[in-house]
């Protein structure tokens, strides 16, 4: 969840690390106590916020049993405690898996998601969202991502003391400034690593997908595909383009990234076309500019996604 919420507990953690700074109280014991009390925090009121950002909301004791139904029906096929389902009051078609030790397990499909999709193909989407609860990605990912983010704010934090004077570098001679800039550089290091991790719990989930819905392999298949052209068809106003600035600040959190919507819908075309050419798209060599656009995205590739779902149809057992 620290991932996910990364603008908000980011900025609120810079904030009081530049401040601590500037008034000469810096050390790097106080910013580490200040980034773990912080995150924790955070992490804790987490879906509270989430929730303020998407008008998300419980669904009630007999609203769409159908869907209620299916949500337990799979929890207990994945071996967990049927999460809280929420409705997220947004167009965009996603969903996504989220929660605290506070607010417990919550899975939420958008609106969007349910006029998008038929039953089949929402009941995959969610055997992926309920794969991250079974996983426990959110405290997996809260934990990968703290590391690089103690590192970024004690290094920011060397770099201003070293740059504005203050206690530290008076002392130091101005070399608290360069392992500032050390400390930033490894932590966009270790941010590649904690993407690639990210990506990977995506694969793990559409497997855990797989095992639970009968069929699953092509009722995901044909669900990321309707989400990724959706949303690339998706004509907004002004202030929806605005909000969409936010959606993306949380794009870890869906389940396929709604920034690379329209790249990923061109590909998804190709891919639905022919079903024929699935053999030619999984031996597809990536460009450059695919491998580095994937290597700075919390999913994988798109093309790479369904390629390996076809698998999984193929040789189940894998």
């Amino acid at each position: 969840m620290v991932a996910t919420l990364a603008a908000i507990f980011g900025l609120s953690t810079l904030v009081f690390a530049i401040v601590l700074t500037w008034v000469g109280t810096f050390s790097l014991t106080t910013i580490a106590i200040l980034v773990v009390t912080l995150n924790i925090v955070q992490w804790l009121i987490g879906p509270y916020l989430v929730g303020a950002i998407y008008r998300v909301r419980e669904m009630k004791q007999g609203e769409n049993p159908k869907l209620q139904q299916m949500v337990a029906d799979l929890s207990r096929k994945s071996g967990i405690s049927t999460p809280k389902l929420m409705l997220a009051q947004i167009p965009m078609p996603n969903a996504f898996a989220y929660g605290s030790p506070i607010s417990g397990s919550r899975v939420a499909v958008t609106q969007g998601l349910l006029s998008s999709l038929n039953e089949g193909e929402v009941e995959a989407v969610l055997g992926h969202e309920l794969g991250h609860l079974k996983h426990r990605d959110v405290q997996i990912m809260m934990v990968v991502s703290f590391l690089p983010a103690l590192c970024y704010y004690i290094g920011y934090s060397l770099l201003l003391s070293g740059i504005f004077g203050g206690q530290q570098s008076r002392n130091n001679n101005g070399s608290g400034a360069i392992i500032g800039i050390a400390f930033m550089a490894f932590s966009w290091v270790l941010n590649l690593f904690t993407l690639y991790i990210s990506r990977l719990r995506e694969y793990y989930a559409d497997r855990h997908s797989v095992s639970v819905v009968d069929n699953g392999a092509d009722k995901l298949s044909t669900g990321l595909a309707k989400i990724v052209n959706a949303s690339a068809r998706t004509t907004l106003t002004r202030q929806q383009k605005e909000q969409m600035k936010n959606f993306s600040s949380f794009k870890s959190l869906f389940i396929a990234n709604p920034e690379t919507a329209k790249e990923d819908s061109e590909a998804v075309h190709a891919f639905q076309s022919n079903q024929k050419m699935v053999e030619e798209i999984i031996d597809k060599k990536l460009t450059f500019g695919d491998k580095l656009v994937e290597a700075l995205s919390t999913h994988p590739n798109i093309v790479k996604r369904l390629s390996a779902l076809q698998e999984l149809k193929n040789n189940p057992n894998a």
